[in-house]
């Protein structure tokens, strides 16, 4: 098997997060961090997302976001819960970067705003993010990797898991979740 992404740690994701706060394009750059790691996004689905995806009518951040087969992966929609944290970063985000039209792309690019990011284009921004952080081994995966991985550290079913994931199979979920020390210590002490 292939060498998976790595989790992020909490010091690992705050030093993320200190990193794009110095930098052009801070408030774009940490909604898309954390969109990933606080919904699990994969990158192309968070490519795909355009401002009518996460708005309601009255240009408030929805509780689900409902992806159709052209923005998800394996040509299956899915929903996306989005947590009260999520909601305020992406609340936070629109205010400070409005859009023309709904149909705009949610996170643009330097070049052409409307097109944005491509899958490609965001997997290379995180590429050089971390390795600007000097975070060995993350990806664009490490994100979603690592919100899965802390969900079942908090005792959340695989099965819920799974379905968060925008999952098919239980064992692909399953191989996301890093077993580390301290998961298994609070396992030991729960008999």
């Amino acid at each position: 098997m292939s060498k998976q992404a790595k989790t992020l740690t909490q010091q690992e994701l705050r030093r993320a997060l200190d990193y794009v706060a110095t930098r052009r394009h801070a408030a774009r750059n940490r909604t898309m961090l954390m969109a990933m790691y606080l919904a699990g996004l994969r990158v192309g689905e968070c490519a795909a997302l355009r401002y009518e995806d996460i708005l309601d009518a009255e240009g408030l951040v929805r509780s689900e976001i409902r992806l159709d087969a052209e923005q998800s992966k394996g040509r299956y929609g899915r929903v996306v819960f989005v947590s009260d944290k999520l909601r305020k970063e992406l609340q936070a985000y629109v205010r400070a970067v409005p859009y023309k039209a709904v149909t705009d792309k949610l996170f643009y690019t330097q070049k052409k705003d409307a097109d944005g990011f491509t899958a490609n284009t965001l997997c290379q921004f995180f590429h050089y993010l971390f390795r600007s952080c000097g975070i060995e081994g993350a990806t664009s995966h490490s994100p979603r990797r690592t919100f899965i991985t802390n969900l079942a550290d908090k005792g959340v079913s695989v099965r819920v898991l799974q379905s968060l994931a925008g999952h098919r199979n239980i064992s692909t979920t399953q191989a996301y979740i890093d077993v580390n020390d301290a998961m298994k210590r609070k396992a030991v002490e729960l008999v």
